[in-house]
């Protein structure tokens, strides 16, 4: 009998968690619904890019997302982690930088002031800098498209993964989901940039394979775990797509191995991130993604003649996937420190005194900025 007298009161229970999960459902994760508000009221991307930030410099981050970012208009923060994050699924990588609920916190606060946080992890090439290799070669040579290069990496800009290997997705997708997981992300930047040892001749996986078909392969499968299996955006930077035998850029800002015949073998809703830096009265590779179908994010640096004619010049001939401009910020300081005293006028940054060749390589960056979002706000040219 009192069994049975205790049934309404669970039934009462169980349907108000019925309800609340239906609402749920509903409704949508709340961070879907945050990227469904931003997408409406913005209809132009203005993003900034950062590399490397560093965990006990966080609240410069925070300082330079709420005091002059957000006032700014910047409505995307590129933030380029790579192994500069604590991952715990492959411990062995010894990983140092950010933690989950660091990244968490970068999240929070830019959703809070209408920024959309995307992680960057440099997928396939930049795999060293200089005489140091990054950390998932380092640990797992095996993964190495050259492993013959002498340990310092001279003779070439930056090692690559293999891609060809079997083993290398099932460790970087890993790391991958992590990022989306502690920044609750909702797209992810590749990388693939400056790729330029690709289909080694003394690489018996990749020897005699067309760099194109390579180039493409790493792409989709990137594309299937972050697109079709998570659910994120993806983007990638644009150079390895294109021809340097037509467009007049060189080997840096296009490709003069064979990958950009990769174009026409991956996935159409990938954003590309086409960079170019100098001034130029003409960047047509702008409009060829387009044409191909792509979604296109022009980006620049240091030099704000640069911006201003390469976003004048995207504006000129854009359709609806022109989506608006990405302003690099390499050598602005891992958290920001040097694009925050170049924006303020304030070199003393978070205890810092920042002077000389950092304090000029600010100020580039920042008047860059200025006059690339004033170019972007403007009325278009004829």
């Amino acid at each position: 009998m009192n069994r049975i007298a205790k049934w309404p009161a669970r039934l009462v229970v169980i349907l108000a968690l019925l309800w609340g999960c239906t609402q749920r459902t509903m409704a949508g994760p709340p961070a879907k619904a945050w990227l469904e508000n931003w997408q409406k009221q913005n209809q132009t991307w203005r993003a900034l890019h950062l590399i490397g930030p560093q965990p006990q410099r966080l609240p410069l981050t925070k300082r330079l997302i709420t005091e002059v970012l957000a006032p700014m208009g910047i409505n995307v923060l590129i933030l380029e982690v790579d192994y500069g994050f604590q991952y715990t699924s492959h411990p062995e990588l010894e990983c140092r930088g950010l933690d989950k609920d660091q990244a968490r916190e970068l999240t929070d606060l830019c959703h809070q002031h209408g920024i959309r946080l995307i992680p960057l992890f440099n997928c396939l090439g930049h795999q060293s800098w200089s005489a140091n290799t990054a950390a998932l070669l380092k640990k797992h040579p095996e993964f190495d498209e050259t492993p013959h290069v002498p340990q310092d990496n001279k003779g070439i800009y930056c090692r690559e993964w293999c891609p060809s290997h079997p083993d290398v997705n099932q460790i970087v997708f890993n790391l991958l989901d992590e990022l989306i997981g502690a920044f609750d992300a909702d797209a992810l930047h590749v990388g693939m940039d400056e790729v330029f040892l690709i289909g080694d001749e003394k690489c018996p996986r990749c020897k005699g394979k067309d760099v194109g078909e390579l180039f493409a392969k790493v792409v989709n499968e990137l594309h299937q775990h972050l697109v079709r299996e998570k659910d994120v955006e993806m983007l990638m930077w644009g150079d390895r797509l294109l021809d340097a035998a037509v467009f007049p850029y060189g080997k840096w800002e296009a490709s003069q191995t064979g990958s950009h015949r990769a174009i026409d073998r991956i996935a159409k809703d990938v954003i590309v991130c086409d960079w170019h830096y100098g001034r130029r009265d003409d960047y047509p590779s702008v409009r060829f993604f387009q044409q191909k179908g792509f979604r296109v994010l022009p980006s620049t640096w240091n030099n704000p003649e640069g911006a201003v004619a390469l976003i004048r010049n995207a504006r000129k001939d854009a359709t609806e996937r022109m989506l608006g401009a990405l302003f690099t910020g390499w050598s602005a300081g891992g958290n920001g420190e040097y694009l925050f005293a170049g924006l303020t006028g304030q070199e003393e940054v978070g205890g810092e005194k920042i002077t000389g060749k950092r304090l000029e390589t600010g100020k580039q960056i920042a008047a860059t900025l200025r006059a690339g979002i004033k170019e972007l706000t403007a009325a278009p040219k004829n």
